[in-house]
């Protein structure tokens, strides 16, 4: 284990977490409520060079912390702004997170939020072992049913189930998704509408009574995750913060899930400082910087049209992940 001091200083030592990039495995059957359960569901940035090329040696530093913490699922979707990728570079993306993994890691790209742009990621998903894809979500100009029908195609074409990702009002309404779970097109849902009382939550009381919840993960971090899986009986939940406290991020899954609700609140309370830099600020923004600023993996530039923080918000930024990082340790130092 490496020095304490090297934590302080929000950089861990490059022999802390060895290198490896010659792994050609990952899981490539169909994902289960076993899966799913089995760990929190990471949501990485990507990591680029200057030239924004991506970075291989750094995401791979950023998968091994995730690993080493207990995190086997990985998802790249917002938080690795898939939303932006160039279409030609999609395929070396995808090559790349087959490398980086361990042998027994779940990974998940994402597609979209265009449909020209997911159909054609589509075809390149076909030739891959991946078992499923998130589908991002398209804001504007959408129609409940013509969404429903573009997950339909996506699926058909890839020839694999998709990820539904449902993050606001007016993407998708349950019958559609209802109706999708029943043709077999739905691999498991992101749900993520952001609610100021995620307690009071009308669509996805209605999505739980459609097609009950072995398929539904809360999608919007550590904040709502014990009340979305102790009231509304969700399987897990996503998380961008785990990138920094992977094994944090576990303990409170597994503390939820045994129904120690009082010991999964206070390591909630963890991430909370982290968390609300990211609502204050934005999320994907934040969470680059944090990762780059507490010394796991050097983020690079983010794909425009997204720009970084400024230099006091990293930080700040680089302070309070920092902090979460010593509390990752002393966790570590506590179990081992």
């Amino acid at each position: 284990m490496a020095d304490r001091s090297s934590w302080s200083r929000g950089r861990i030592p490059s022999y802390t977490y060895p290198l490896i990039l010659e792994l050609k495995s990952m899981q490539t059957t169909p994902i289960t409520k076993q899966d799913l359960a089995s760990s929190v569901i990471s949501v990485p940035p990507m990591a680029r060079h200057a030239d924004l090329s991506l970075a291989e040696a750094e995401n791979c530093k950023i998968v091994q912390h995730l690993e080493a913490g207990g995190v086997s699922t990985l998802l790249y979707g917002g938080n690795a702004l898939l939303y932006h990728v160039a279409p030609s570079q999609y395929g070396e993306l995808l090559a790349m997170l087959e490398r980086i993994v361990a042998e027994d890691s779940l990974v998940i790209p994402s597609v979209g939020s265009s449909y020209g742009m997911m159909m054609d990621q589509a075809r390149v998903l076909s030739r891959m072992a991946f078992p499923t894809a998130m589908v991002l979500p398209q804001p504007n100009v959408v129609t409940y049913t013509g969404v429903e029908r573009a997950i339909g195609d996506f699926v058909q074409t890839a020839g694999k189930p998709a990820v539904v990702y449902i993050k606001q009002l007016g993407y998708i309404e349950v019958e559609n998704v209802k109706r999708l779970v029943d043709s077999g097109s739905v691999s498991w849902i992101k749900y993520a509408i952001v609610r100021e009382e995620p307690a009071q939550d009308e669509y996805l009381a209605r999505l739980k009574d459609a097609i009950g919840t072995e398929m539904i993960v809360s999608g919007i971090g550590e904040q709502p995750a014990l009340t979305h899986m102790q009231k509304f009986e969700v399987t897990a939940f996503t998380s961008g913060c785990v990138c920094i406290a992977p094994a944090l991020s576990m303990h409170l899954l597994r503390l939820i899930q045994t129904g120690d609700y009082a010991a999964a609140d206070q390591v909630r309370r963890i991430f909370k400082p982290l968390e609300d830099l990211r609502n204050a600020i934005n999320p994907v923004r934040v969470l680059h910087s944090a990762v780059a600023g507490s010394g796991i993996a050097d983020t690079g530039p983010l794909l425009p049209m997204m720009s970084p923080v400024s230099e006091s918000e990293a930080a700040e930024i680089a302070g309070v992940a920092t902090d979460l990082l010593e509390a990752e340790m002393k966790f570590r130092d506590g179990v081992n």
